[in-house]
């Protein structure tokens, strides 16, 4: 054939690319080469390579000799289970994968085919960050990127998986994404490295103990998935995108459930009668939920919350829940981070948002408050009033005070509230409530105790009963615990094309 010579030239450039040598180097550290991530991310043999002959213009600092093609990133188009997916890979072992003017260039370009064709962006990351040698031209790349994902954000899905280091700005690539996953012992994030921290502070402190996999998903929150190996990394991807829509334009899609409305005897078992005892709210999710479908996000972080991806009646949900097992449920700084941010993710694409609550209230304290309690609470506020798709809020037990109104109000603009009948709405619990509004009475009183105890069952008979409630029309329904699956889809149903005015303003100013 005419070409023949060229293509296979080619090809021995690739092979080239990705030596016997550089594959072992990468396989002995439990790591995938920048093309078998690739392969084993997407559908196989759907891959298309974009921008592989390009190559760095900086010959200075020892480039000349470091000018391969490709420039460290693989980039490209593919599918996922027969979805079309853009997606690029870094490549550590052309220049630690640094990023330079051209690099930088390749991954800006296949965000913007993403945003044009609405769909999904993946990004392999795995790179020692800003190429030095290319100096301003590299952190301009950076740039580049950053205002590139600011665009495509809330309109496609913005996926980065973590396989090996980002440091300094490099950090803020995934940082900007919707969803970050990390791979236990090769996976790290930090902004200034362990050297200078030790060089500024006096802190001696490990790559893995600054900025690895399980300091992200436990403590700083900003890593939402850990896996054990980049294999079961790649499945966790893929599990994801079968809960999310191309883009914001579009729908989950819908799966074909057979319901099932017999009675569920099993949740009165889970929650205990005495309102003080703890129990696991997963128990209850899987329990409402179509079977083995909740996919939790955010697992090992501020564990007082829980939120993640179900279905109901086959129809993708956002679910978000109090855990009283942890904190009892209580509401703080880091859960609602967590909370409010998820909510976002679901409004932007289209998922209606279940809240299953069982909560006293916001955690007191002058740790939360010199921290900014009132600030990061107020983004719980914010998120949900916002959200323009279909709200249901189920009360389980305690809705109190500031978390009742984030998680409950109809006031608040939740579609539907529905509540057990034993669940308890009020300002506070009524322990608290009898102290602060009987406090004369029960202190002059010749038994204070017994005074209390009354006070106490007649707070909780005047003021925390639902029906009370649902008397000022502020609970659409109080339902037999056993039924509460069959409701909700019901409720679902009727209010998932629903349409609500927008208001023409440039952006609202959410509390950050």
């Amino acid at each position: 054939m005419k070409f023949e010579k060229e293509i296979k030239k080619l090809e021995e450039k690739t092979l080239e690319l990705n030596s016997k040598e550089y594959t072992e180097k990468q396989h002995s550290k439990g790591k995938l080469t920048a093309r078998e991530r690739i392969d084993v991310l997407l559908d196989d043999k759907s891959f298309i390579e974009l921008d592989s002959f390009v190559e760095t213009r900086f010959n200075d600092l020892g480039m000349d000799k470091k000018n391969i093609p490709g420039d460290a990133v693989v980039t490209g188009f593919g599918k996922i289970n027969e979805r079309s997916v853009c997606v690029y890979s870094q490549d550590f072992s052309k220049i630690g994968g640094s990023l330079g003017e051209m690099h930088a260039q390749k991954i800006s370009k296949v965000i913007n085919l993403a945003l044009k064709t609405g769909c999904p962006i993946i990004g392999i990351i795995d790179s020692g960050g800003a190429r030095i040698q290319e100096g301003i031209a590299s952190l301009d790349g950076y740039a580049d990127i950053f205002k590139s994902m600011v665009k495509a954000s809330g309109v496609i899905p913005q996926i980065s998986i973590m396989v090996g280091p980002s440091a300094g700005g490099a950090s803020y690539a995934p940082g900007l994404s919707d969803f970050i996953f990390m791979v236990n012992n090769i996976s790290q994030m930090y902004i200034t490295g362990p050297e200078i921290i030790k060089k500024i502070t006096g802190e001696d402190v490990s790559f893995e103990n600054l900025g690895g996999a399980m300091v992200h998903s436990s403590k700083s929150g900003c890593s939402h998935f850990i896996f054990d190996n980049e294999k079961e990394c790649f499945l966790g991807v893929k599990n994801l995108l079968s809960y999310l829509p191309q883009n914001n334009l579009e729908d989950p899609f819908h799966q074909n459930y057979n319901n099932n409305f017999s009675d569920n005897e099993k949740l009165l078992d889970i929650i205990p009668e005495e309102q003080e005892k703890s129990y696991d709210m997963k128990l209850i999710i899987n329990e409402i939920f179509d079977e083995n479908t909740f996919f939790e996000i955010s697992s090992d972080f501020a564990t007082n919350s829980i939120t993640g991806f179900s279905r109901l009646s086959g129809k993708v949900v956002g679910v978000v829940a109090n855990q009283t097992k942890s904190m009892a449920g209580v509401l703080d700084i880091d859960s609602s981070d967590k909370i409010a941010r998820f909510v976002r993710i679901c409004d932007s694409f289209n998922i209606p948002i279940i809240n299953l609550v069982d909560t006293p209230g916001y955690l007191p304290g002058t740790n939360q408050e010199h921290q900014g309690i009132i600030r990061h609470g107020a983004k719980v506020l914010y998120a949900y009033a916002e959200a323009s798709v279909p709200k249901i809020s189920l009360i389980l037990r305690k809705a109190f005070g500031g978390a009742y109104i984030a998680l409950c109000s109809k006031k608040l603009g939740y579609d539907k509230v529905i509540a057990w009948p034993c669940a308890q709405i009020a300002v506070m619990g009524p322990e608290q409530a009898v102290k602060i509004i009987y406090k004369k009475e029960i202190g002059e009183s010749k038994n204070p105790e017994k005074v209390e105890a009354e006070k106490i069952i007649e707070m909780k008979e005047k003021l925390l009963d639902p029906f009370n409630a649902a008397k000022l029309g502020q609970v659409d329904i109080i339902i037999n615990p056993k039924d509460t699956r069959k409701y909700l889809i019901k409720c679902l149903e009727i209010i998932s094309n629903k349409r609500e005015e927008k208001i023409l303003k440039k952006h609202g100013l959410m509390p950050l």
